[in-house]
């Protein structure tokens, strides 16, 4: 793991993306990135979306630099701070406490890391939260920090403790001041729910226009129905959403999924001035989820949105090809057929006139850029290959040949 020089130590791993099927949104406390809820997240397969961090240490740097996606970033930014400042007091409170080999580096060293995701950043898909994990876990790996590093991702983006668990995982809001008790921990594995497949529709990979960090602050200041939701509606949804997962009913998943999905952006609505992150395609989605559902007389699929257009669709591996399909249908690709499906390969389907009829839609060309097939995956990866480091010997990002 370590390079040429045994003094310094370079990193390299790998974190996923995770969709909230119980929405946070809001803050109790914004320095610590406390919740005003607790929310629950399912973790995406790596081989479709992740991100990938490297970071070195060595005493011939002279500053912390950051590169995300081949840009240097400020890497002054208070998130980043924060994330980076917790890991060292960590080591340097493992140190101090004698656990573990004493590493071989000083905590004085300074950090290099790069960044890359290879899915849109910032367009609703979940970046920061992918971004974080992936963050404080190779930085763990690098300072020989150890034990659960909730806090740390979190300090960098809320929903990022979510993606330090493979499967399906809960975020618990905590009630202490000082956030110790909100951490994310896994209610079920990867593997607990095989039948359970997720695609995402691409309405724009565009950065959004307001981040969720502006609109969750308008929003608690704001909405009352913000407020409801989180003490009144959230506790009983953590609960029946847990059982229909453990229990792999995927009509009562579904259902509420879509219900907790169009709450979060009823309390969009509701703040002041109102929040939509929603447009016509995510829009038009809905109503081709809800009729291709009312047409099989049971719910097939589920639809959740993010802060942002794209549509996350939950179904089972019987129902892929035929969802697909009606997709194709109701939004033709605009000239990337070939293109359009990524991912997990996905068997062509015929659809059915009654269902065509069913769907009654005037078909939206080139309003899907493309479709992401995947399903639930692993948490964050070390990856042992030399090659797959993002800095080079100098500590700079690697140049594609």
């Amino acid at each position: 793991m370590a390079s040429e020089k045994p003094q310094d130590l370079v990193v390299t791993c790998t974190a996923p993306v995770n969709i909230a099927v119980i929405k946070y949104w809001g803050k109790r406390d914004e320095a610590l990135i406390l919740p005003i809820n607790s929310s629950l997240s399912v973790t995406l397969h790596q081989d479709q979306l992740k991100t990938i961090t490297t970071a070195a240490i060595s005493k011939d740097f002279t500053e912390d630099r950051i590169w995300l996606n081949g840009h240097e970033e400020d890497v002054g930014q208070p998130r980043l701070q924060a994330c980076l400042r917790e890991i060292r007091r960590l080591a340097r409170k493992r140190r101090s406490a004698g656990d573990g080999d004493a590493l071989p580096l000083s905590l004085s060293y300074k950090v290099h890391v790069a960044s890359e995701n290879n899915f849109p950043t910032a367009a609703g898909l979940a970046s920061s939260a992918a971004g974080y994990a992936c963050l404080a876990y190779t930085l763990a790996r690098v300072y020989g920090v150890e034990g659960d590093l909730s806090e740390v991702a979190r300090r960098g983006s809320g929903s990022a403790c979510r993606s330090l668990y493979g499967g399906f995982v809960e975020w618990q809001m905590g009630e202490q001041a000082d956030g110790k008790d909100s951490i994310a921990r896994q209610i079920a594995p990867e593997w607990h729910w095989p039948q359970l497949r997720v695609l995402i529709l691409v309405v724009s990979a565009e950065k959004k226009q307001m981040g969720s960090t502006v609109g969750m602050q308008t929003s608690v200041e704001t909405s009352t129905l913000l407020k409801f939701r989180a003490e009144s509606v959230v506790p009983e949804r953590m609960k029946e959403m847990t059982r229909c997962i453990r229990e792999r009913d995927f009509q009562a998943f579904a259902q509420l999924t879509m219900k907790d999905s169009n709450q979060f952006h009823a309390t969009c609505l509701d703040t002041f001035p109102p929040i939509s992150y929603l447009n016509d395609t995510s829009r038009r989605i809905i109503q081709l989820v809800h009729r291709f559902n009312t047409h099989h007389g049971q719910t097939k699929v589920a639809y959740t949105f993010d802060a942002g257009p794209n549509a996350v669709i939950f179904t089972l591996d019987d129902t892929v090809a035929e969802f697909v399909a009606a997709v194709r249908h109701s939004f033709p690709p605009a000239t990337n057929g070939d293109k359009f499906l990524k991912g997990l390969p996905v068997t062509p389907v015929l659809l059915s006139d009654e269902l065509k009829a069913a769907l009654a839609m005037e078909p939206s060309p080139g309003a899907i850029q493309y479709i992401i097939a995947t399903q639930v995956g692993p948490g964050p990866q070390v990856l042992d290959n030399s090659h797959a480091h993002l800095l080079g010997p100098d500590g700079l990002p690697q140049q594609d040949p």
